[in-house]
C-alpha cells in the first residue's frame, strides 16, 4: 500500500505528452523495443523509471481477451548499479493508440541484466545521463518530490518493522545497552542506530533470525511471504491426473557462467528455453537446492535443480529436476569444475558451452501448480513445471555441495485448496 503512493508519485512527475517520443532501442527479428526517453526518472533512493515498448511485426492473439496485440508497453524500474531491472505495469495494444489491457505487476521482481541483450541497450539508455541543464533540473525537481514520499514511507516501514519483529528488536535493544553500559561517557545519537534500522540490516538467510519464519518481518517488499496464498515450494500429493500437453524444450549448448551466490551455487545459461501453452519462455539461470524444495508425497530429494525461465511479457516458469543419489551427473560437473574461487565470485571459461538438455530425465511427464519464488521477496504468478523421474547425482557431487553450502531449501509451504496436475 504504501509502495502505491511511492509509484503515484512517479506518474505523476512523468512529463504528459500527447504522443510519447519514441526512440529504437534494439531490432531483432520480427519486432523492435524503443523507449521514450522522457519518462526516465530517477528516484531519491537511485532507482530509475522508464517507458519502453515492444513492436512486433505481426500480432499475436492474446489468451486472455482472445484479441490481438501488436505493442507491449512497459514501465519498468532500472538499477543501474546492479544492473537489475523489473516489470511495474504492462500495457497491450492493438495497434497505435488503441488499447487492448493493462495489467499492474503485484510485486515486482529484481531480475539480473545480461550482456548484450535487448534488457541491456535499455539498460544503457535508461541509464545514460540526460543532456544539458533542463535535464539535471527537471531530475533534482523529481528527486525533491520523491524523497518527501519516500522520507515519509521510511518512517512507516521502520514502524511496521518494530511491531513484527518485536522479539528480535528487544534482543538487539538488550544487547546495544549493555555494550553502551560498559563504556564511560556514553555515545552519541549520532554514533548509534535505531532499533528498527539494525532490524532492517539482518541478512534474510534459511536459519536464525534471518530464517523463513522471519522472512516477512525483515523487509516491507518481503510481506506477501507470509501473506501470500500461492507461496512454494509444495508437497505434491492428491494431483489429478491429465493428458498434460508436453513442454516442448529447445535446449542447446550455449555459453553459462557459474555464480557462487552466497546460500547457493548458479548458473547463468545464454541460450535456449522451452514452449508450453503457445507461450514461449527463455531460460536465464539453473539454480541448486539441498535438499529438494519440493517433495513428493512426503518424500524429500537429496538436492533439485529449478531451471528458471522468463517469458517475453516477463511471467516465471520453473522447471524443477529432482536429483537423488547415484551416478554422476554431467551437468552438475561441469558447474563443479567451474566454481568460482572465492564467495561471491564467478567464471565464465572461455570456449565452453553447456548443454542443459542432459539435466533433463528421459520422461518428461510432469506435475503443475502455480507458485512463488522460494526466496524473498517471494514472488507470486510463478507457473511451477516438476519432472516426475529423478536424475541423478553422485555421492562426491553432493559431498561437496554439503561442504561449501549450508542446507539451502525453504520448507513446504501451505497448497490453500491449489490444483495440482500431474501427467498421467
Amino acid at each position: 500500500m504504501y509502495f502505491r503512493r511511492l509509484a503515484a508519485v512517479l506518474v505523476a512527475v512523468v512529463p504528459v505528452m500527447a504522443s510519447a517520443a519514441w526512440q529504437v532501442v534494439v531490432t531483432e527479428q520480427g519486432k523492435r523495443v524503443e523507449i521514450d526517453r522522457s519518462s526516465i526518472v530517477v528516484d531519491a533512493e537511485g532507482m530509475t523509471t522508464a517507458k519502453g515498448r515492444i513492436v512486433l511485426d505481426k500480432p499475436i492473439v492474446d489468451p486472455k481477451t482472445s484479441s490481438s496485440y501488436r505493442i507491449i508497453e512497459v514501465v519498468n524500474r532500472f538499477d543501474c548499479a546492479d544492473r537489475t531491472h523489473a516489470t511495474l505495469k504492462r500495457s497491450y495494444y492493438k495497434d497505435e493508440d488503441e488499447l487492448l489491457r493493462q495489467e499492474e505487476v503485484r510485486n515486482p521482481y529484481d531480475m539480473p541484466v545480461r550482456s548484450g541483450t535487448p534488457d541491456d541497450r535499455m539498460l544503457r539508455e535508461v541509464c545514460r545521463p540526460k543532456p544539458g541543464p533542463e535535464g539535471a533540473v527537471s531530475a533534482s525537481k523529481t528527486a525533491e518530490k520523491v524523497d518527501e514520499v519516500a522520507a515519509d514511507l521510511r518512517k512507516l516501514n521502520e514502524a511496521l518493522v518494530e511491531k513484527e519483529v518485536k522479539k528480535d528488536l528487544q534482543r538487539l535493544s538488550s544487547r546495544a545497552g549493555a555494550q553502551l553500559s560498559g563504556k564511560s561517557g556514553g555515545a552519541s545519537a549520532g554514533g548509534r542506530k535505531s532499533v528498527a534500522s539494525a532490524a532492517m540490516d539482518i541478512a534474510w538467510a534459511y536459519d536464525g533470525n534471518g530464517g523463513p519464519d522471519n522472512w516477512s518481518k525483515l523487509k516491507a517488499e518481503y510481506a506477501v511471504c507470509a501473506s501470500g496464498r500461492r507461496q512454494s515450494p509444495l508437497d505434491l500429493r492428491d494431483g489429478i491426473a491429465v493428458d498434460l500437453e508436453p513442454i516442448q524444450f529447445f535446449y542447446r549448448p550455449a555459453s553459462f557462467r557459474v555464480v557462487d551466490g552466497g546460500r547457493n551455487l548458479q548458473m547463468s545459461v545464454y541460450g535456449g528455453g522451452l514452449s508450453l501453452l503457445g507461450k514461449s519462455y527463455e531460460l536465464i539461470r539453473v539454480l541448486f537446492h539441498r535438499p529438494s524444495e519440493i517433495t513428493v508425497a512426503g518424500k524429500v530429494f537429496d538436492m533439485d535443480a529449478q531451471l528458471m525461465h522468463k517469458s517475453e511479457d516477463g511471467k516465471l516458469a520453473i522447471v524443477t529436476v529432482l536429483l537423488e543419489k547415484g551416478k554422476e551427473n554431467p551437468v552438475v560437473q561441469m558447474a563443479l569444475n567451474n566454481l568460482p574461487l572465492e564467495k561471491g565470485g564467478e567464471v565464465m571459461p572461455p570456449g565452453q558451452s553447456i548443454d542443459v538438455d542432459r539435466l533433463l530425465p528421459v520422461s518428461r511427464q510432469y506435475f503443475t501448480f502455480m507458485g512463488s519464488l522460494t526466496t524473498p521477496p517471494c514472488t507470486e504468478d510463478v507457473l511451477w513445471l516438476v519432472l516426475k523421474q529423478p536424475q541423478q547425482i553422485s555421492p562426491d557431487q553432493l559431498a561437496i555441495f554439503e561442504r561449501l553450502y549450508k542446507p539451502n531449501a525453504r520448507p513446504v509451504q501451505p497448497a490453500w485448496g491449489r490444483i495440482i496436475k500431474e501427467s498421467r
